[in-house]
């Protein structure tokens, strides 16, 4: 495989294609793709911008690929069932996975970072490529979310950035198994907690992860990646901590404010220390910043350079994004999908003063299915008694789905816990009484993955509350 190859995406506009179809037309090749969204007329900014980038966009029916010769391009929410696949099988064109083929860019860099866990691998991913962008180097960058620093008016849609194709930073995905094809220079492993798989199968994907890395950085502060570190060689190995002053990195004297957070991060080998000061707040950034910092001082960059530099990394869209304010009401558009990741939201919220009324979408019927049990612990226990939640039914996008577990089925759960919550079939009624609720004082939370049209609906809720006042 080479560059100058030629190739479709099926799904193009999601969040981990996006930016690989779109790194790989800037290094030359030739790229094509289809999306039920575009044909649904879902988020058309986001499609005219893949055409104007100069890629070729078809219905989702199997023209495209018949069109040409390239090779075929999915994700794991592509189902064989889809038009363009059965188009692939029937002329018996190569079919590559999206994480494959990435593991396959990567790897033949000379130097690949490549961030993984269960939480927190977007943000680690953009903190990484800006540290290393602002300290002099020209890194490509493939993440999952769009970041916030390399938003242009021509680049609206940043989660990719290419540069030296021999200095890569990618955002490694375990959800699908595809994490085994990754031989990084670097290894960073956030965390591991449920999501897609079970806890057996991601300790074996995680640790074979770090063996075959050249270098591992690791949190100490989950204990399934902590259990993880210990097999891994001391010289391979950075360690990064909130809580554990033995670790290669520690940081020390946390406070959060709404605007941010600062720390004092100690290097325990050479006893060095610096202030950090980030622009996005939550202990879990702070975490997420060890990480990047302990990638960095690994292909080089000096200590006090990368300190400095994570002080201007403005964030990623998506995560605890503030959409605006009307009548002392804010709207927050945010990513959380997984049990880890609404603690962590949740526990950053809640470090300030105010009510929440979270929408959350689940991310399909299978992984509500997965991780229902989980969701019903992390809400519980994280929503104060005068919070609201309100639940949809998961995202359906289309093909054949198990829908045995409802939003119902959580929210009778959470009723059982004593949490503040009502679920309704579309998410638009959701939005109706979250609206009529607010009151001055509250953060509104749109919360789910895999559905860029929450954004567009953070700024509708947005812009109804600043309504109901003036009526």
């Amino acid at each position: 495989m080479t560059v100058k190859s030629s190739f479709f995406f099926c799904a193009i506009g999601g969040s981990g294609m996006m930016p690989l179809a779109l790194a790989l037309k800037a290094r030359g090749a030739a790229v094509s793709g289809s999306d039920r969204a575009r044909d649904q007329g879902r988020t058309p900014d986001r499609f005219a911008f893949l055409e104007k980038q100069g890629i070729t966009l078809f219905p989702q029916d199997g023209s495209g690929v018949r069109a040409g010769e390239a090779m075929v391009v999915v994700s794991t929410a592509v189902e064989p069932t889809v038009p363009d696949y059965q188009a692939a099988l029937e002329l018996g064109r190569p079919i590559l996975h999206r994480a494959a083929l990435l593991a396959q860019l990567a790897n033949s860099a000379c130097v690949s970072i490549a961030v993984a866990g269960t939480s927190g691998k977007s943000t680690t991913t953009g903190m990484t490529g800006w540290v290393l962008q602002r300290t002099g180097r020209v890194p490509t960058i493939i993440n999952g979310a769009v970041m916030k620093n390399f938003v242009a008016p021509e680049t609206p849609f940043a989660s990719s950035v290419v540069g030296d194709p021999d200095l890569m930073v990618v955002e490694a995905d375990e959800s699908d198994g595809s994490i085994e094809h990754y031989t990084p220079t670097i290894a960073v492993l956030n965390n591991i907690a449920v999501d897609h798989k079970t806890m057996e199968e991601l300790r074996a994907l995680f640790a074979a992860f770090l063996e075959r890395a050249g270098h591992a950085v690791v949190n100490l502060d989950n204990a399934e990646s902590a259990a993880l570190a210990q097999g891994v060689p001391t010289d391979k190995l950075t360690t990064f901590s909130l809580e554990d002053e033995s670790a290669t990195l520690y940081a020390s004297d946390i406070a959060l404010v709404q605007e941010g957070a600062g720390f004092t991060v100690t290097h325990t080998p050479s006893g060095e220390s610096a202030d950090v000061r980030l622009r996005v707040t939550g202990r879990h950034n702070a975490a997420n910043a060890l990480a990047a910092l302990g990638a960095v001082l690994a292909v080089g960059v000096s200590f006090q350079e990368a300190c400095a530099a994570l002080g201007s990394f403005e964030g990623m869209v998506r995560r605890m994004d503030v959409v605006g304010q009307a009548v002392g009401v804010t709207v927050i558009d945010d990513f959380a999908h997984n049990p880890d990741k609404i603690t962590a939201t949740l526990a950053a919220l809640h470090q300030f003063g105010g009510r929440l009324l979270i929408l959350f979408q689940p991310h399909g019927y299978g992984p509500l299915r997965l991780m229902k049990d989980a969701f019903v612990e992390a809400f519980a226990t994280q929503l104060d008694k005068d919070d609201l939640l309100f639940l949809p039914e998961p995202l359906y996008l289309g093909g054949t789905v198990n829908r045995e577990v409802t939003s119902r089925d959580l929210a009778e759960a959470l009723m059982a816990r004593g949490v503040s919550v009502t679920a309704h079939d579309k998410r638009e009624t959701c939005a109706d009484s979250m609206v009529a609720q607010a009151r001055a004082g509250d953060r509104l939370i749109i919360m789910g993955a895999r559905d860029d049209t929450l954004t567009t609906l953070a700024g509708q809720i947005l812009a109804r509350v600043g309504e109901k006042e003036a009526s």
